[in-house]
């Protein structure tokens, strides 16, 4: 079975919606066709030269990385500048590139997943909610005969979703009322007179970065002229999207020892660590990337330990402060742990779906520190 560059968009925004990424965040198409036809995917963390001449020499015609490879709108696109000789090699060849960014960090089974799974944490929940993450109930009142036809557009639309389930909705019976005034071109009934109709109410759940989607597939299936619906602000939000991860160990194992382990799990030369080696660990947070800003929500939730990247002097000196340990495994360590999840969630998907396509994992490191 062929298939096109947006068809692989759409398997990653099943994984992780566009709507729980940041607001400064360009996750999605960077450059490239959407329309294109492919064979071979690349994963990579970042773009580089490297990385797309590694495309290139493997045949890949999309590359699927973490890291954008614009964060903001460039003025201009000059080829003798770094980033402008980047794309004109990506044009050139046919490659296009899509990130998965910060939705990918907050996703149920993203990178903050990944990485609590890895370094054996158990009993985990989200450390800091995605904004977006904020549900809205959604009412609607369809005549009898029609309700299918509207709930099946607005649970297709992405809502309906609560944890591992999708489709989710609730309906039943009632009468609703209306009379059509001059000018009205009503679906039931006639102007002047008091119609009575036999409705469906149906009830669901909505996200709020995909409320105008799901809204305007309601309208279309909708058969009346002016629709009855309720749209509900709700307390509760989805507990399994949002930055990092809290949990536990299986046992407790000094500071000294869990920094080993996390060298190990994420095949590190070495990591920072910050206090006291033979201190027990047990309750562990984790954040990939630059998450070293979460380290009050961390310690809110009880964590003993923090486990991240990018860990600043002075924000060091905070976290040590407040009695908590950290170990900081860098902004590459504690990211790449997704792109071998991700080969093996896209791979799956494909054989379900019957789509031919080959997925590589990048050889080429695109951390920019060494250690020695």
């Amino acid at each position: 079975m062929s298939v096109k560059c947006v068809d692989i968009f759409n398997i990653m925004e099943n994984l992780a919606p566009s709507y729980l990424a940041e607001g400064w965040d360009n996750s999605g198409l960077q450059v490239g066709d959407p329309q294109g036809a492919v064979e071979r995917i690349l994963l990579t963390i970042d773009v580089n030269p490297a990385v797309a001449r590694e495309a290139a020499d493997r045949g890949a015609s999309l590359i699927i990385s973490h890291h954008p490879l614009m964060f903001k709108p460039p003025r201009a696109i000059n080829i003798r500048q770094p980033l402008g000789e980047l794309i004109s090699f990506l044009i050139r060849n046919n490659i296009t590139v899509f990130a998965s960014h910060t939705n990918l960090d907050a996703a149920a089974g993203g990178v903050n997943s990944i990485l609590a799974e890895k370094l054996g944490l158990t009993g985990t929940a989200v450390l800091q909610q995605a904004g977006q993450s904020r549900l809205y109930k959604l009412v609607i009142f369809i005549p009898v005969g029609h309700e299918e036809k509207v709930r099946a557009a607005v649970l297709d639309a992405g809502a309906g979703w609560i944890g591992d389930y999708s489709h989710c909705s609730f309906m039943a019976g009632g009468t609703g009322t209306f009379k059509p005034l001059a000018g009205a071109n009503p679906f039931y009934g006639r102007a002047g007179e008091l119609a009575r109709v036999e409705e469906t109410r149906l009830e669901t759940i909505v996200p709020a970065g995909l409320l105008k989607k799901v809204l305007d597939a309601m309208l279309a299936a909708h058969p009346y002229e002016e629709v009855a619906y309720d749209i509900l602000p709700l307390e509760n939000r989805d507990m399994s999207c949002g930055l990092g991860r809290v949990g536990k160990l299986a046992e407790p194992l000094s500071l000294g020892r869990f920094a080993g382990i996390v060298k190990e799990a994420l095949g590190l030369d070495a990591v920072r660590m910050g206090g006291n080696p033979d201190r027990p660990v047990q309750t562990v947070a984790v954040c990939g990337g630059s998450g070293a800003d979460l380290w009050p929500q961390a310690l809110k939730a009880g964590a003993d330990t923090f486990v991240t990247g990018d860990v600043k002097y002075h924000t060091a000196q905070d976290i040590a402060a407040a009695g908590m340990n950290f170990i900081d495994a860098g902004h590459y360590g504690t990211e790449a742990v997704v792109l071998p999840a991700l080969q093996e969630y896209l791979g799956d998907i494909c054989r379900q779906a019957g789509i031919d396509i080959q997925l590589f994992l990048s050889e080429t490191i695109t951390d920019p520190f060494t250690f020695f």
